[in-house]
């Protein structure tokens, strides 16, 4: 419609009626589009129903990625190919408070060091749930690495640092919001205000006197805020910005929104399952979940679950966290299940679906609001399952629906499993495909 009006203003005469024409065109195709939209919904009322996926055509951004899909025993596997795309980055040099300082690094004593020696001193990143969120920890030391080609050699490296604002594509904010939230949002015992939101007014006071925020009012910057929680007193001034989240569970869709912003995955707690031999037979228990059950907001639906399933003999539905040995025994608990539930809790979307998927475990996903990361390259009907929460908290209906999918089914979304993990590995230096590069490409 813009580019519409452009030519009405510029050509007013010559062009009316073929104006008139592509108006009515329009329109006209948008409406037979949204009714078939309609009779799609009500011919699917029922998301629960497995789809025997044939291979399609992803709707792909256009941007300069080659992305193609082949076909190998009539399943479609994703070929991505990021050699064709260097997203020029420049990154604010702040203070080593607001980023590694946070990992008990410390720069210079005059601060005018604030990036630690990629060459010989990479800070490490505590384990425990604080990995879930380290996206921001990952993606800065992409941007670095990528200054030092020599020490970190990656053919397929899709980002690259530049130190002229202009000649970036985008402006990369580097604030560890994730660990600033987990680690210092309570109050000290002498303190008024938390370091988390001492440190979110300093950022905002220091972004609003950039010259590249004020040239753009915030459009091309990069903000990530992974944890739900993280920069909720920041996030307000600075929506123009483009934020890396986990999902858009406490945002009102006028700050967040996916026409905008880059949904990213968690980082697995679990470790990697290599080598997985496992089998339909020899995984024996049919539905696996362990985690909190009681949960505020949306997460009514796991204690109603929990009553449903709990005393099944092939289901596994209790409590857990990570104490006492909570971590190994997820780990064992879903590499020897079949399928394993991602059901909502506080917000739309948890760590456990990509534990699940590191388990090779098929994920059952019962959270309707959720959004996933790369849902323009990925189809993930070919190795979830998804379940209106309304059909799965009737009696007898979702462990009736699990025990209906047979041993053919489950083979081939666990064989998609193993081919689509890669994509969410964290790691550095980052590989072709893996998580870095994948958040890097939504970006582009």
């Amino acid at each position: 419609m813009s580019w519409l009006f452009v030519l009405r203003s510029t050509r007013p005469d010559s062009t009316q009626d073929a104006i008139s024409q592509l108006i009515s065109t329009t329109f006209d195709n948008s409406d037979s589009e949204s009714s078939q939209s309609q009779n799609s919904e009500s011919s699917f009322s029922n998301r629960a129903i497995l789809v025997n996926t044939k291979t399609q055509t992803p709707d792909i951004p256009k941007c300069n990625t080659d992305t193609t899909k082949s076909n190998d025993n009539n399943n479609s596997i994703i070929v991505i190919n990021n050699n064709k795309v260097v997203l020029k980055v420049f990154m604010y040099d702040l203070p080593s408070e607001f980023h590694f300082g946070l990992l008990d690094w410390k720069g210079n004593e005059k601060g005018k060091i604030v990036w630690p020696d990629m060459k010989t001193n990479v800070p490490h990143y505590p384990g425990g749930l604080n990995l879930q969120h380290s996206i921001e920890y990952w993606l800065t030391l992409d941007i670095l690495a990528s200054e030092f080609p020599e020490t970190y050699p990656n053919n397929a490296r899709t980002v690259i640092r530049v130190k002229n604002s202009s000649d970036a594509d985008v402006i990369f904010v580097p604030f560890f919001s994730s660990l600033t939230y987990n680690r210092y949002s309570k109050t000290g015992p002498r303190e008024k205000r938390s370091r988390n939101k001492v440190l979110q007014e300093k950022l905002v006071r220091y972004l609003m006197s950039q010259e590249e925020w004020k040239r753009s009012g915030g459009r091309d910057h990069l903000i990530l805020a992974h944890h739900p929680n993280s920069m909720l007193d920041a996030r307000m001034k600075l929506w123009p910005a483009t934020f890396i989240l986990s999902d858009f569970g406490r945002y009102p869709p006028n700050i967040a929104n996916v026409e905008k912003d880059v949904i990213a995955p968690y980082k697995h707690v679990v470790g990697s399952y290599v080598d997985d031999q496992s089998t339909f037979d020899s995984r024996q228990t049919l539905l696996y979940f362990q985690g909190a059950i009681y949960r505020k907001d949306g997460g009514y639906a796991r204690q109603e679950l929990f009553y449903l399933l709990k005393d099944e003999k092939d289901v596994h539905f209790s409590f857990g966290s990570v104490q006492k040995g909570g971590v190994r025994k997820s780990t064992d608990g879903m590499r020897s299940s079949k399928f394993c539930l991602n059901i909502a809790g506080d917000t739309p979307s948890s760590n456990r679906l990509f534990d699940a998927i590191a388990s090779h475990c098929v994920p059952v996903i019962i959270s309707d609001q959720i959004e996933l990361p790369y849902e323009d390259v990925l189809d993930y009907s070919e190795f979830c399952i998804f379940v209106r929460t309304r059909d799965a908290l009737k009696k007898k209906f979702l462990i009736n629906f699990m025990r209906s999918i047979g041993k053919d089914e489950w083979t081939r979304m666990w064989n998609r499993l193993k081919e689509v993990e890669k994509f969410f590995e964290f790691q550095f230096p980052s590989k072709e495909g893996d998580a870095v590069q994948m958040i890097w490409q939504a970006v582009s």
